[in-house]
C-alpha cells in the first residue's frame, strides 16, 4: 500500500521515453519513434499517453508581451492496459509534423523559435509522468531559396521568433495558430527605401506561401504574398520576383 501511495506521486511509479529515429526534421516531413514505457515498484493502470508538437509562442497582451507554450499538433494513443513491476512496453510510433511547424535551424542574430514533442502517460490516480525531447526543423528547399534571395538583395535576418495567430492573406491562410516571423534588415542604406523586411512561410505540401511585412519608414508598413511552387524553386527567378515586390 505505502508504494501505491509512493506511485501516485510520481514516487516509484512508471515512466515513459520518446527515442525518436532522427531529431532533425522539415516541416511536413513523416517520422517516426520507439515509445518506451518503464514500470515502476507497483501495477498501473495506464488509460492513455498523449504526444504534443509544442513551440513557444509570443502573446501581445494588454500589459505588453509574453511568451507561452503552443499546442501545434497533437495526438492521443490508447488501449495501453495495465504495467506490471519491472515490466517494459515498447509502443511504435509514426506521424506527420505539421506543415506550419516553426524553423528552428536559421542563422538569425536572435532566435527565439524552438519546437519540441512533449510525451505525457495518462495514469489513473496519479502524477503524469512526461517526457520532452527538442526538435531541429530545417526549411523546406522553397524557403531556403528565398533566404538566399533575401541574402543576394542586401538583406540580412536578424531575428526570428513565433507568435501566436493567424495569418490572412488573399490567396492563403495559416491554420496551427501560431506563425514564425523573421525579420529582415538591409546591409546598408536600402535602394527600396525599406528599413525592415518580416516574412512568415506557410509550407503546404506541394507549394509554400509566402507573406512579406515591408517598413518603408514614412511611407508606412504594406504587405506583398507570393506562392513559391516546390517543382520550380529557382533562385534566380526569385530575386526578379522580389526586386518587382520591393520596387
Amino acid at each position: 500500500m505505502f508504494k501505491k501511495i509512493l506511485a501516485s506521486v510520481g514516487i516509484g511509479a512508471a515512466t515513459v521515453d520518446t527515442v525518436l529515429e532522427t531529431e532533425h526534421l522539415q516541416p511536413g516531413q513523416l517520422f517516426n519513434a520507439q515509445i518506451v514505457i518503464t514500470a515502476g515498484d507497483v501495477s498501473q493502470a495506464i488509460s492513455g499517453l498523449d504526444l504534443a508538437l509544442m513551440t513557444r509562442v509570443k502573446v501581445e497582451g494588454e500589459d505588453g508581451a509574453y511568451f507561452t507554450n503552443h499546442i501545434i499538433d497533437k495526438w492521443r494513443i490508447t488501449d495501453i492496459g495495465t504495467i506490471e513491476p519491472d515490466q517494459q512496453k515498447h509502443i511504435p510510433f509514426e506521424a506527420r509534423l505539421h506543415s506550419e511547424t516553426p524553423i528552428t535551424e536559421i542563422n538569425a542574430g536572435y532566435n527565439q523559435s524552438h519546437v519540441w514533442l512533449e510525451t505525457g502517460l495518462d495514469i489513473d490516480l496519479a502524477l503524469d509522468p512526461t517526457d520532452k525531447d527538442h526538435l531541429h526543423i530545417y526549411p523546406n528547399d522553397a524557403v531556403t531559396t528565398f533566404m538566399q534571395a533575401m541574402d543576394k538583395l542586401g538583406f540580412s535576418l536578424v531575428k526570428a521568433d513565433v507568435e501566436k495567430g493567424f495569418l490572412r492573406a488573399s490567396t492563403f491562410n495559416s491554420v496551427s495558430g501560431c506563425y514564425q516571423e523573421l525579420e529582415y534588415k538591409p546591409n546598408s542604406r536600402s535602394l527600396f527605401g525599406i528599413q525592415e523586411i518580416e516574412l512568415s512561410f506557410v509550407p503546404e505540401a506541394h507549394k509554400t506561401h509566402v507573406l512579406i511585412e515591408l517598413d518603408r519608414g514614412f511611407r508606412g508598413d504594406g504587405y506583398v504574398d507570393l506562392t513559391i511552387e516546390h517543382d520550380h524553386v529557382n533562385l534566380a527567378h526569385l530575386c526578379d520576383q522580389l526586386e518587382r515586390l520591393l520596387a
